[in-house]
């Protein structure tokens, strides 16, 4: 270690990268299909939702969020590293219609550094517990904590082992997903992550339990082409996969899929039911984040996210979804 580093280390992070709002404009979803009546999404209710674009060029590539309060103040990731925060603003139904005090804030490193490289800061799945934020990032492969500051975000306090074996994970289709299972479920409070693509001979999703009485690889079934960009537990402790297929020939999808968390152990290879397979018929898009959330009339919620990749011909969207229980 250098003199300066060594100083730089005594002295503590330093917060070079500052926060700074970003202002919103949003069109209303009233309905998730594109034209005509809406449809029938099963255990599925759509409950409203909007598009939004923003006046600084940061803005988009949101790729995993999480709720701090219920449907409220949320803080997420994007892609091309940047912390993302805000609230979700509601009517007087409670249907969503916008995004208030939303800001953004680059990722740094352990000593306070905005980091610039992608390769680094190729941030996808969020997950946040007592103050901590977990995060998987895809390219330079890696599960990271960090202290929840709303001053802001400082470097990582650690890395945790994911597992997986370094060399089954595809480039920029690694880990993809981090979430918190249920303390009173079979996996015991503890963290999952799923990659996005990468997968064995059989073409089954690399997974992993990283800690706990369950911990260890298992696989997830891939079918019909869909990739895996989110996963959150839910209240009943199966685990709820957001799914993503492209193709030039067929465009975009999406698709919820609900995965039995008994199911989940080490060497196990898991499937779970479809709950909504939408295509360009809807208002979908790149859609990589999810989270849900119980509304104050005891509804179950579930909101997502889409990406735009910063392109012009993509849109980022918010919708959510009321989830009947059985």
């Amino acid at each position: 270690m250098t003199a300066s580093l060594a100083l730089l280390a005594l002295a503590g992070p330093i917060f070079a990268a500052e926060r700074f709002p970003v202002a919103l404009e949003f069109r209303p979803i009233e309905k998730f299909r594109v034209a005509g009546a809406e449809g029938d999404y099963g255990r599925l209710t759509f409950v409203g939702g909007f598009s939004m674009t923003g006046d600084r060029r940061e803005f988009g590539q949101l790729s995993g969020f999480r709720f701090l309060s219920p449907g409220g103040d949320f803080l997420g990731v994007a892609d091309h590293g940047f912390w993302f925060s805000g609230t979700v603003r509601r009517d007087e139904d409670g249907v969503p219609v916008g995004l208030g005090d939303f800001s953004m804030q680059q990722m740094v490193d352990e000593a306070g550094r905005p980091i610039d490289d992608k390769e680094r800061v190729d941030a996808e799945g969020i997950s946040i517990h007592d103050g901590i934020a977990t995060v998987s990032f895809e390219r330079r492969a890696r599960v990271s904590e960090y202290a929840i500051d709303g001053a802001g975000m400082s470097g990582p306090i650690r890395d945790l082992d994911f597992l997986i074996p370094r060399g089954e994970l595809r480039y920029n289709a690694g880990l993809e997903t981090v979430a918190r299972s249920s303390a009173d479920g079979p996996l015991a409070g503890a963290r999952i992550v799923v990659a996005e693509k990468s997968i064995d001979r059989q073409g089954n999703i690399f997974a992993a339990v990283l800690e706990g009485p369950q911990k260890g690889v298992f696989k997830i079934r891939r079918t019909d082409e869909f990739d895996v960009t989110d996963g959150v537990f839910l209240p009943d402790g199966d685990l709820l996969l957001l799914e993503r297929r492209f193709s030039y020939a067929r465009g975009v999808a999406m698709r919820l899929r609900q995965i039995a968390a008994r199911d989940i152990r080490p060497g196990a290879l898991v499937d779970g039911d479809i709950l909504l397979d939408a295509n360009m018929a809807y208002h979908v898009d790149n859609m990589e984040a999810l989270d849900v959330f119980r509304r104050n009339d005891g509804r179950l919620i579930v909101a997502l996210m889409s990406d735009d990749n910063q392109s012009w011909i993509q849109r980022n969207l918010y919708l959510e979804f009321e989830l009947a229980e059985d």
